[in-house]
């Protein structure tokens, strides 16, 4: 049975850990729904899969044309999608045409938006307020790479304090769940405690109501990792040496076989 946002607050109640990985395309997506994968995030962590620094340079016509991708490869899945920089932070009104869009446009079930300060609150409540479904994330937000940096969150009382009232400005707003991004594990499990909604953790240690991680770095794929993923497997050691069996085969005249 396709997952719902509803559900996922049900599985928060009842202490059920929920599953998120990253997606992009059909052929990843359609494993991940197979492995069991609770929701698929069409991440803008995109933006690095493409080749670029960071997630800034990712435009929304990119967003949808591969949420479309993932939504083709998906049937049980819940799956959210991220707002690219600058697609909603301008105005409501931009918000709500960049997430109709994606709604309309892909199938998804739910945007993504980072930040908790007022005015984002406000463009959150109104999006709600509309129909659209809304995960939040605070913490360490990658779109504000060149004010915080990629270092830890709330490592202060004063820092945790401000992500606290943050988090709860956001369940306040509508918010069905909410990510938690590379913050003392103390701090994400006394966030955890004060909401109903479900938080989901990476790098935010093992109260979180759910976990997420980028699928590229779960596989070994990635070039670098960041301190708090887990690699599974190394298939960048496996299709290095695929192909390289295959170059050495074709170049010897070993495949095809005669």
């Amino acid at each position: 049975m396709p997952v719902t946002t509803q559900q996922l607050i049900q599985w928060k109640q009842q202490g059920r850990a929920i599953v998120a990985l990253t997606a992009w395309d059909f052929a990843i997506a359609q494993l991940l729904d197979l492995a069991g994968v609770d929701f698929i995030l069409v991440g803008d962590s995109l933006s690095v899969i493409l080749g670029y620094d960071t997630t800034l340079p990712i435009t929304l016509d990119e967003m949808i044309h591969h949420a479309k991708a993932v939504r083709r490869g998906v049937k049980n899945a819940l799956i959210v999608v991220d707002l690219p920089f600058l697609s909603y932070q301008e105005s409501i009104g931009q918000a709500m045409h960049s997430a109709g869009r994606v709604l309309k446009e892909t199938g998804a079930q739910a945007v993504k938006l980072e930040g908790g300060y007022p005015a984002m609150v406000k463009t959150i409540t109104r999006l709600v307020q509309s129909g659209i479904p809304v995960m939040g994330h605070v913490g360490l937000t990658p779109q504000s790479i060149h004010q915080l940096g990629l270092r830890q969150q709330g490592k202060s009382q004063e820092d945790g304090e401000r992500i606290l009232q943050e988090a709860i400005a956001l369940e306040q707003a509508g918010v069905f769940a909410l990510v938690l991004e590379h913050i003392p594990a103390e701090l994400a499990k006394h966030i955890t405690q004060q909401l109903r909604i479900p938080t989901i953790g990476i790098g935010a240690g093992s109260h979180c109501d759910g976990q997420v991680l980028v699928t590229s770095d779960v596989l070994g794929l990635s070039q670098r990792q960041p301190p708090f993923a887990k690699v599974y497997t190394n298939l960048r050691e496996t299709i290095t040496e695929a192909v390289a069996n295959y170059a050495l085969e074709v170049r010897e005249g070993k495949f095809p076989h005669r």
